[in-house]
């Protein structure tokens, strides 16, 4: 699964007036920034637009999974430079969604132990989860149906 739909009746409840979601949107990711600058959030009929500087493509990836995993957001539109993906003659939308990540939508039944075992066939990897997605998930034990992930895939 891709990067950058999401579903829209799940997810953080952070607004109640689509003219404020914007700068809610922007307060949440800056309240635990994953490396973006000059961050700016526009939100229309349910369509985030992140616009920003980063240094790498995992601040942009947990940006947009932060953004999209809002109640009422159903796409998120990363228009962020990624220094590092323009230093290897990458383009944005490569470096968003490289080979060494997956994305997981969350399942109803589904704790970080099993999809560390789905991915990792190791239970005890759940940290790895957990760690890969800090700014998402607060606590391991806390995830819900619907939810974006990133699953590392390179070598712990």
């Amino acid at each position: 699964m891709g990067l950058l739909d999401f579903v829209k009746d799940i997810g953080s409840k952070l607004f109640n007036r689509d003219d404020e979601a914007a700068d809610k949107i922007t307060e949440h990711i800056m309240a635990s920034n994953p490396g973006i600058s000059d961050l700016g959030v526009t939100y229309k009929d349910g369509e985030v637009t992140l616009i920003g500087k980063t240094d790498s493509a995992e601040a942009a990836q947990k940006a947009v999974l932060m953004a999209g995993n809002v109640k009422g957001v159903t796409k998120v539109v990363p228009k962020i430079d990624i220094i590092e993906a323009a230093s290897a003659g990458k383009d944005a939308a490569s470096a968003l969604e490289p080979s060494n990540v997956e994305y997981y939508v969350i399942a109803s039944g589904d704790t970080l132990s099993k999809i560390a075992q789905k991915y990792y066939h190791d239970a005890n990897q759940y940290q790895r989860i957990f760690e890969a997605n800090r700014e998402v998930i607060k606590d391991p034990d806390l995830i819900y149906p619907g939810q974006k992930i990133r699953i590392p895939l390179n070598a712990n």
